[in-house]
């Protein structure tokens, strides 16, 4: 039996590989009332043959790393749509976001227990990518939490 390849729409996933550092703004809200300045890395790594993305990120707002998430990127053919599993060191149960590529613009959401929430990953522009989350208590208003600006270090 052959296997299954991966396809054009598991290869879009490959602009997120590397290693990536950046300056992110958190925007004040109720976790973090004064929201501040932090640096990033992002570890993103093909695995599963290309079929998935994990990644690795730290945050460090200054004092050593004060976050850490883990997630995982698939593209899920039945649905048509990217699925990222999110789990981080905030104690929150993980999450799920799902959403589309629009060229080279990845917008997935979520609906948890907090709210809503929306990670848009764009990378149009070659060796950096912009990142940016927002949150919505009724997934229609929506506000900024998180803008980053990553730029590949390898």
């Amino acid at each position: 039996m052959e296997m299954p390849k991966p396809t054009d729409a598991h290869r879009k996933m490959e602009a997120m590989v590397g290693e990536w550092r950046g300056e992110e703004r958190i925007h004040p809200s109720p976790w973090d009332p004064a929201g501040g300045i932090a640096t990033a890395r992002v570890s993103n790594r093909l695995a599963l043959d290309g079929f998935a993305v994990v990644q690795d990120y730290e945050q460090d707002r200054g004092a050593g790393v004060n976050f850490r998430g883990h997630g995982v990127l698939r593209y899920d053919a039945a649905a048509g749509e990217y699925a990222f599993h999110w789990f981080d060191s905030s104690g929150m149960p993980p999450g799920e976001f799902r959403g589309p590529f629009d060229g080279d613009v990845l917008t997935v959401t979520h609906r948890g227990p907090q709210g809503h929430a929306r990670a848009i990953f764009d990378f149009g522009t070659a060796g950096r990518y912009l990142y940016r989350m927002e949150v919505s208590g009724d997934g229609e208003a929506w506000h900024p939490f998180l803008e980053g600006e990553y730029t590949r270090e390898g």
